[in-house]
């Protein structure tokens, strides 16, 4: 069965946008959900999208899901660690399919980022990638807002906003807006192999004006406490954080202070057609 439009991680937080905004353009009939679990397919399956399970670990698997697959929206992995391996899997198996064009979902300035964590299995993709000979398109996607609205409800209990960003700006979007630029990637004319999308909020803020907004928005005062990045990964350790998850989150608020989080490029808002998302309506919204 052919498939225009196959999506990865499709019950994932991103994934389950992208469904939505591909069914805002297309057919459901030209879309593909890729699950890990078959429990996570009727949901998918009552939009009316063809559903096929395979998980990044799973070569064999995937090689039969990626069968008639026209384009692929590979969501990266939340396996930190592990993620190269799995998308080189993923990769490897998009081309035995013989798969047509593969957008992937990196980081921000990937290649460049002060961040040492996160990129570097975005950069060992992104190198995979180039090298399989395959069509495709690189989907740099800067902080998700809900990375920081999803920390409000601890800082409103215990009366304060932790992070080591200092005074860097972060150029967040909301998840939805990535979404639709990777749909607007997906179902447009195809780009040149190997075009970049640099993606980030129109708007910037620091932490310390985030908790100002969050103050605003619940009527309580709480402050921007700002740590060096072993202090900060010692306190998501404390707060029942497993250490590299805290580690990672600690290295990404360090890179935040270097720049790492801010660009002032435009490139998400002109793909979706509109203004991104603004970060004090997520943050109301996530209240």
């Amino acid at each position: 069965m052919t498939i225009k439009y196959l999506v990865t991680g499709a019950s994932g937080q991103l994934g389950a946008l992208v469904i939505d905004a591909l069914l805002a353009r297309v057919p459901a009939e030209e879309i593909g959900a890729l699950v890990r679990r078959s429990e996570a397919a009727a949901p998918l399956e009552a939009k009316g999208v063809s559903v096929r399970i395979a998980s990044y670990d799973d070569a064999a698997a995937l090689e039969t899901a990626f069968a008639g697959v026209e384009r692929l929206l590979l969501i990266s992995s939340s396996e930190v660690g592990q993620r190269a391996a799995q998308h080189g899997r993923v990769i490897e198996a998009a081309k035995t399919a013989g798969v047509g064009f593969i957008a992937y979902t990196s980081i921000l300035n990937a290649d460049s980022s002060p961040l040492k964590v996160l990129p570097v299995e975005h950069v060992a993709t992104e190198t995979a990638l180039a090298a399989s000979g395959l069509s495709y398109a690189l989907l740099r996607n800067g902080w998700y807002t809900e990375n920081y609205v999803m920390g409000a409800g601890a800082a409103l209990e215990h009366g304060a906003l932790i992070g080591a960003a200092g005074e860097g700006r972060i150029s967040s979007a909301a998840r939805k807006d990535y979404a639709e630029a990777a749909t607007a990637v997906l179902t447009g004319d195809l780009p040149e192999s190997g075009t970049i999308y640099e993606l980030a909020g129109d708007d910037s803020y620091t932490l310390a004006e985030f908790a100002a907004a969050l103050s605003e928005a619940a009527g309580k005062t709480v402050p921007y406490v700002n740590m060096s990045e072993a202090e900060y990964a010692a306190a998501l350790t404390g707060a029942g954080l497993p250490g590299p998850v805290a580690e990672m989150l600690a290295d990404s608020d360090r890179g935040a202070s270097e720049g790492g989080l801010f660009s002032d490029d435009k490139t998400l808002s002109t793909l979706i057609g509109r203004a991104t998302t603004p970060w004090r309506e997520t943050l109301k919204a996530g209240l």
